[in-house]
């Protein structure tokens, strides 16, 4: 590979890497094409899927400045650079793995802290970011009913009260 275009790689890979919220190093070494082209579309909404040579990535990651990933970079390199939720990317990735032997999960890295493999199938056993959302949506809404319950129980208390004395009174005259 000629110097310019190693170049203009780095600064291609260095340009994700920023881009990315969270990037997942794999190795695809005995994948075919078809299945490549398949786990490129999986992840196609939230994250681009790009061969990589270490070296050169290693080189992109450091002028990115995302540290952590060096160990990773061995063997055939594949990264998924996420754009979108990291957590589908993750379980995309970890699906497509069960399912095919020869992709393996080797790190990555998610809000500048590197992720080792066990690190990437915790991601992927993470809901979704809608469902988290829905759940806290659902607390906070649980927790105002309590609030405007104990606010309510004063004056109801009160409205009681008073209903009885007048009930008292009307019963004694």
């Amino acid at each position: 590979m000629a110097t310019s275009a190693k170049e203009s790689a780095v600064a291609e890979l260095a340009d994700l890497f920023r881009s990315s919220s969270a990037a997942v190093l794999t190795e695809y070494r005995g994948l075919t094409v078809s299945e490549l082209k398949e786990l490129r579309d999986s992840l196609r909404q939230d994250a681009t899927y790009a061969v990589a040579k270490n070296t050169l990535a290693e080189i992109a990651a450091k002028d990115a400045g995302v540290e952590g990933l060096e160990a990773h970079l061995t063997g055939p390199t594949a990264i998924a650079f996420v754009t979108g939720d990291p957590v589908s990317v993750a379980k995309a990735l970890r699906d497509f793995a069960k399912d095919h032997e020869r992709l393996v999960l080797k790190g990555g890295y998610m809000d500048g802290q590197p992720l080792d493999e066990a690190g990437i199938k915790q991601l992927a056993d993470l809901e979704s970011r809608e469902v988290l959302l829905a759940k806290f949506a659902g607390a906070m809404k649980g927790s105002m009913s309590k609030a405007a319950a104990l606010f309510q129980a004063p004056l109801s208390k009160t409205a009681r009260t008073v209903e009885a004395l007048r009930a008292q009174q009307d019963q004694a005259a």
